[in-house]
């Protein structure tokens, strides 16, 4: 299986890799409900059929997708995959979640992650999101090239940041990384991040290439309707009107063009994100093995100029 180099870093990595978000399960930014033996499932499904990295972060589930992701590995008789994760969301004892990166926060966070994942370095540590300030997202990345240079993570990257921030941190140490959203429905980073990424080396893994479920083909209005409040897509705009009838429009555009090549819709929206040189991977989550062996072949999966312009259609020009 062809393998791309991330950045900076030495790892060649898959060009779909296993997003644990959905693992972590019940919590304020989750996706409902979710038994601990799917998601160790998944995870090796994803293995077993060539994934050779899962990303994570503390957030998920509050630790909870951390700990899933160790149980997984630990029972695991190939290779070991990368593991990469994130700091910058802290909560508290009632559950409540907050968005800071100070120095002392992140030396605490990369410890309980290692507790969690059960390892004693960390593949790749990202900044989850910068804070609303800049000195403290530096004050935070400066702590996080500390964290390289003691050995306790090997690279560090970048999660949610702006050009600007890019360059900012880049003057402190360089970024190997950066993890934004992209998909058919959120295209603004293709403006100036990916072009800047690609013109300093900066890897990019893409989270939520299928628009967070949207363009898998398997959502529909009555599904999209009945979203549990457990599960934060109930509240998101892509999955109401008006953006909704759009956006099945669009997935029917996405299965026309993945059916004549036997794949499904949700393989050719990943496929579109990797269609960018500057695209390292796609960051693809599953909540059980069967929705994994449905989506892990766009690694393998090549769009023609024609196809994706019959995908973009009329929406082209989103974000």
């Amino acid at each position: 299986m062809n393998k791309r180099p991330l950045g900076n870093s030495g790892m060649e990595i898959t060009p779909v890799g296993f997003g644990a978000w959905a693992v972590g399960g019940n919590w304020k930014y989750g996706w409902g409900d979710q038994e601990d033996k799917d998601s160790v499932a998944a995870i090796h499904k994803a293995l077993e059929l060539g994934v050779n990295w899962i990303d994570t972060a503390a957030a998920y589930g509050l630790g909870h997708s951390e700990e899933v992701v160790a149980r997984a590995l630990a029972d695991w008789p190939g290779e070991r995959p990368y593991v990469f994760t994130k700091c910058g969301i802290v909560w508290d004892e009632k559950g409540e979640v907050d968005f800071k990166v100070p120095a002392q926060s992140v030396r605490r966070e990369i410890e309980a992650s290692l507790k969690r994942l059960k390892v004693d370095v960390i593949d790749l540590y990202q900044m989850h999101w910068p804070a609303d300030e800049l000195d403290e997202t530096l004050e935070g990345w400066a702590e996080m090239a500390k964290l390289k240079a003691e050995g306790k993570v090997r690279w560090i990257g970048a999660s949610n940041f702006s050009r600007e921030e890019l360059e900012k941190a880049s003057e402190i140490a360089p970024v190997t990384s950066l993890q934004p959203p992209y998909s058919l429905l959120r295209r603004e980073i293709e403006q100036d991040v990916l072009p800047y990424c690609g013109q300093h080396g900066i890897g990019v893994i893409v989270y939520s290439p299928m628009g967070s479920g949207m363009l898998t083909g398997a959502m529909t209005r009555e599904r999209a309707a009945k979203l549990p409040k457990a599960d934060w897509r109930s509240g998101n705009a892509e999955f109401q009107e008006p953006k909704l009838s759009e956006n099945l429009r669009l997935v029917e555009r996405l299965r026309e063009v993945a059916a004549a090549h036997g794949r499904t819709p949700g393989e050719a929206a990943i496929a579109w994100t990797l269609r960018r040189p500057e695209v390292t991977g796609a960051i693809v989550g599953g909540r059980n093995a069967a929705q994994v062996e449905g989506i892990i072949g766009a690694m393998d999966f090549r769009l023609s100029d024609s196809e994706i312009a019959h995908i973009e259609g009329p929406v082209c020009a989103r974000g």
